[in-house]
């Protein structure tokens, strides 16, 4: 009788290995002494100590990147994804004054390829290091015949931390507010389905395609980066002064902004008082776009969007641009139905 093996099923165990032993390299660069376990563990310990808080309330996230990853199949770049994972799980944490604890990964793959799971791990812990959010564990699996060649699904899982006091859910938002958007530095995680459909489909370009327009290859814009807006808003927790915080993903505008507003509250959001980002326009010109799907897509070169009282408004302002922060005043909170009204 013929023997089978693992591997001629399409499981390589021994790539598999090798790959763990790059991600341990790596992962390793992110801990600090709270971190109890290597990487490996059947469980990664982690040991915290919340005597400083007066009621620590943990917040736990997990998202993906949706379909950028078809960007970083179509051009073979794979060290930008795995940074916009952590980053966009950060800012989702963030928006309820959390700041991370630790950060885990679940990648999963037909045929395992050490050096591409080498570069998205690089791209996760350059993200996690700068954040000083450590990688304590995760999942790398290898399930032939369930992903097509070449292409896999990576997502992450967060866990933060805030006081209860200091929590900000959006309750404190009321009219009179003022919203100030700090700006994307492009499509961040979410709108590619419709993205490639415009740029690939209907324009008929290549990732490697360049477009005055934009001033870069298709490629390079789409894969630019997910901000991380922690680190600008760290102060602001210990400060109280923020009322609400809106991350704009998948949605955009006008389904995420509402998430965070009481009921008797109305977002009005004065368009052209921030320069809308190239890509947006060139995609909204070749798809004959509606003003109002962009808007509930993509986030339109506005990645956070900060609601603080018309007191703390111009503190605030001077907050951001002592850390050289772009921000922009756009727009402000009325009395009515809880949703964004486009002026």
């Amino acid at each position: 009788m013929e023997k089978f093996t693992y591997k001629e099923a399409g499981v390589n165990i021994d790539a598999a290995n090798e790959a763990k032993n790059r991600i341990k390299t790596l992962a390793r660069k992110t801990f600090n002494s709270q971190v109890l376990t290597e990487i490996g563990s059947f469980g990664a310990l982690f040991h915290t100590d919340f005597r400083t808080m007066k009621d620590p309330v943990l917040v736990a996230s997990t998202d993906g990147v949706g379909t950028k990853l078809k960007i970083a199949f179509m051009t073979g770049i794979h060290n930008t994804v795995g940074y916009d994972l952590v980053a966009h799980c950060i800012d989702d944490i963030a928006v309820q004054g959390a700041r991370p604890l630790f950060f885990m990964d679940y990648i999963a793959t037909g045929e395992l390829s050490p050096n591409i799971i080498a570069e998205l791990i690089e791209g996760i812990t350059r993200a996690c290091t700068e954040a000083n959010c450590p990688l304590i564990g995760g999942e790398t699996a290898e399930m032939p015949g369930f992903y097509a060649t070449g292409e896999y699904d990576v997502a992450g899982f967060i866990v933060g931390v805030v006081d209860r006091d200091k929590i900000i859910n959006g309750s404190k938002i009321k009219p009179t507010d003022q919203l100030i958007g700090l700006p994307s530095l492009g499509l961040h995680t979410n709108g590619y389905s419709l993205a490639r459909k415009l740029f690939f489909e209907v324009a008929g370009h290549t990732p490697e395609h360049y477009l005055d327009d934009l001033g870069s290859t298709i490629a390079e814009s789409l894969l630019k980066p997910h901000k991380n807006y922690l680190p600008v808003l760290t102060g602001l927790f210990d400060q109280g002064v923020v009322q609400g915080l809106a991350h704009i993903t998948g949605g955009g505008f006008l389904e995420n902004i509402p998430r965070i507003l009481p009921n008797n509250c109305q977002a009005e959001i004065k368009l052209g008082t921030w320069p809308v980002l190239p890509v947006f326009n060139v995609m909204q010109k070749i798809g004959n776009v509606e003003e109002s799907e962009m808007y509930r897509v993509f986030n339109m070169g506005i990645g956070m969007v900060v609601v603080v009282a018309e007191s703390d408004f111009e503190k605030v302002m001077a907050h951001f641009q002592s850390l050289n922060q772009p921000c922009y005043h756009i727009g402000q909170i009325v009395e009515g139905e809880s949703k964004v009204k486009l002026l």
